[in-house]
């Protein structure tokens, strides 16, 4: 696995990716299909302007596998300590150890950088992603609203 700088011709790529992990989510809505992409195309929209608005100074990373684009990895570093934007792999990359892969690589750029810690929020739904973080040393330091914890991992 490898990561590279997002470029504006990921964006098609990167919305697909979103939709995707919403796809469980959405079978259960009796919606059309097209009101479905529709939605996820708003949500992707919106979402994405927010990231670029409070993160102006992330790295947007496209994870590749082989070669191809395989996921996303959103990094900002702030205050002393390195921030998971946000993380996300394409389906049929999960379970198979790229996730675990890619955070020990932020964990040893946290050490390489003397930075005081590496966090994240996950959503309080997913607790494959939670049990990860926490096998990988990641503490829960609270709640960040009704919808994601807030987890922290130091060297």
């Amino acid at each position: 696995m490898s990561l590279r700088d997002a470029e504006p011709g990921d964006i098609s790529y990167l919305r697909q990716l979103y939709a995707s992990s919403r796809a469980s989510e959405l079978a259960l809505m009796s919606w059309p299909d097209a009101a479905k992409q529709a939605f996820c195309d708003s949500q992707f929209d919106l979402q994405h302007r927010h990231y670029v608005a409070h993160f102006a100074t992330a790295d947007f990373l496209v994870v590749l596998h082989a070669g191809v684009p395989a996921g996303r990895l959103y990094v900002h570093e702030a205050d002393n300590e390195l921030c998971i934007v946000d993380i996300l792999l394409d389906e049929a990359m999960r379970g198979q150890g790229h996730g675990s892969a890619l955070l020990r690589r932020l964990q040893q750029e946290v050490r390489d950088k003397a930075l005081s810690a590496l966090r994240l929020q996950v959503l309080i739904t997913n607790q494959a992603a939670r049990r990860l973080y926490e096998q990988l040393g990641f503490v829960l330091e609270g709640d960040e609203g009704a919808m994601h914890l807030a987890m922290r991992w130091r060297p």
